[in-house]
């Protein structure tokens, strides 16, 4: 999670939502990346989407069930579908997401009967310190009410 929360922080310098993921496979990381929408132009490049493309062409195949995904933030509907349809093993993630999450809030992804593959899931790895870099990044781009 070390990587993912390093990732994550480097997506911050960039402007991106700080979110950074690793796929790990026989206890090494194979591709690791940050959100990069902004950069990309590109709404479906999202952390968990990125590492899961870059495995899939490291691996010359569609699905990943021999990998752990490791992501700072819970995914949301569109990772999780990615997550699935990839086969992923295990995924860990730091700190849960009630407005945009979809492991364990809103459509909870992997509980639906329409699911294809649900992975062990673990959540609460690292979450204090992945939810600190969310909470300082968008700390600092509110503006304050000066009405007051």
């Amino acid at each position: 999670m070390a990587e993912a929360v390093h990732q994550a922080e480097l997506a911050a310098q960039r402007g991106e939502v700080p979110v950074g993921a690793v796929l790990v496979r026989d206890g090494r990381i194979i591709a690791r990346n940050g959100n990069r929408t902004l950069e990309l132009n590109d709404p479906t490049a999202h952390a968990e989407v990125l590492v899961i493309r870059d495995a899939c062409n490291l691996a010359q195949s569609q699905r990943l069930p021999d990998c752990d995904l490791y992501v700072t933030l819970e995914p949301c509907p569109m990772c999780a579908a990615a997550i699935s349809f990839a086969r992923i093993r295990r995924l860990y993630f730091g700190a849960g997401d009630a407005k945009g999450g979809a492991v364990e809030h809103g459509t909870r992804f992997f509980t639906q009967p329409t699911c294809h593959h649900a992975p062990e899931v673990y959540s609460g790895i690292g979450e204090r310190r992945a939810a600190s870099i969310l909470r300082d990044f968008f700390e600092t781009r509110r503006i304050p009410d000066r009405s007051k």
